[in-house]
């Protein structure tokens, strides 16, 4: 994009470069095995991506949400599940610390996690509420200058290797009196249930985080009681924007693979690229894929320059997940019989995929939140 600053170029070449090396040649194997890529997390620390949007003062590389679009991007190509545990990671906790935690909370977490001798993630999602983020019910009960925490949080992504979570609980009875913690496995605040055994994203530990009268003192608070509803607000636009820009490396990569494919796949004497609906079908879905990275970094430029909202990165959300499920279907379509075996990585794509049309806010959900801006603002007319 013309837009890219110097810096912004070079990150993206590392992230290309990494991505290739550390990434790529394992995500089959991890994805069969459904185990997690702890090296090449741990080197994500190394090449000083994992608190990407974190002050340097800790550690952190100080940059913006388009910077981290872009490590999702190039690290979406090659496998979206370690990209989604970085996700996590980077912008569930670390980004959320950064963002609300005391500076006391930033220079005891942000450092470890940066470097990561710590593994981070988020708790907000329960058994019983999923999209009705607000309904939680995991309860935090102030006892002197501790609080008792007892609940669960469910589909937490690193849940079984995180040492670090970033928790939303209930302190009250009113239903927005939600107050977030800063809670340490090393320190008995939570333990990790079995893990969730998925369709996609195989390569992304996701479980239970459980709540067993964890004594947590209250240093561990967020913020004050009840500002829960505030820290969701702020982290979701950036969480919503980056979450697609592993969308957009996922439809990136089934383009790629398409061309090839095409280059070399021959049926009736000939390959198939000469066919004009094999073109088509190429042409389309890089066309598609040209429209999604602009409006996405289009999104994320803007959201650094300071304009933020809701509807825009919903619109991204809905729009540019969507997309690439088309694109990786397509990409099965082309391969035929191959693209439905694990022999090409296009089914293990539209299968990662799957899960950025439900992770951070459903489909459904961001319908709801862009209708609800658009009827509304029509109804003031």
């Amino acid at each position: 994009m013309w837009y890219f600053s110097e810096e912004e170029k070079e990150l993206q070449r590392v992230c290309q470069k990494f991505a290739q090396t550390e990434l790529a040649p394992v995500a089959e194997k991890h994805d069969t095995e459904e185990s997690f890529n702890l090296k090449a997390f741990k080197k994500m620390g190394e090449i000083g991506v994992l608190g990407i949007t974190a002050d340097p003062e800790y550690g952190g590389a100080g940059m913006g949400c388009l910077s981290a679009t872009l490590v999702m991007e190039e690290f979406g190509k090659a496998c979206a599940s370690s990209t989604l545990s970085y996700l996590a990671h980077s912008i569930l906790c670390v980004n959320n610390i950064q963002n609300n935690g005391s500076k006391e909370q930033k220079q005891k977490y942000l450092p470890k996690l940066i470097t990561g001798e710590w593994i981070g993630c988020m708790g907000m999602s329960e058994p019983e509420f999923g999209s009705d983020a607000v309904g939680i019910q995991t309860r935090a009960k102030k006892e002197g200058n501790n609080y008792i925490i007892n609940g669960s949080k469910m589909w937490i992504t690193n849940a079984q290797y995180a040492d670090i979570a970033y928790v939303y609980t209930r302190t009250g009875d009113e239903k927005k009196n939600l107050s977030t913690f800063i809670l340490d496995k090393n320190e008995g605040h939570f333990k990790a249930g079995k893990p969730i055994h998925k369709m996609g994203m195989r390569a992304s530990p996701t479980g239970e985080l459980i709540f067993e009268n964890c004594k947590v003192p209250s240093s561990q608070l967020v913020g004050k009681e009840g500002d829960s509803i505030y820290h969701m607000m702020k982290n979701l636009d950036i969480e919503r924007i980056t979450i697609s820009g592993i969308s957009l490396g996922i439809a990136q990569a089934c383009v790629d693979q398409c061309i090839k494919y095409a280059g070399e796949r021959k049926q009736f004497g000939k390959n198939i690229g000469n066919y004009q609906l094999i073109q088509k079908m190429v042409a389309e879905m890089a066309a598609e894929t040209e429209m999604m990275r602009s409006f996405l970094y289009n999104t994320a430029y803007k959201y650094d320059q300071g304009e933020r909202g809701p509807v825009t990165a919903a619109m991204v959300k809905l729009t540019i997940p969507k997309l690439a499920t088309k694109i990786a279907l397509d990409a099965i379509q082309l391969h035929g019989g191959y693209g439905y075996s694990r022999e090409f990585p296009v089914e293990r794509m539209m299968r990662d995929n799957k899960l950025n049309e439900i992770g951070a806010g459903t489909n459904e959900v961001m319908i709801m939140i862009i209708a609800k801006h658009l009827l509304s603002e029509a109804l003031k007319k």
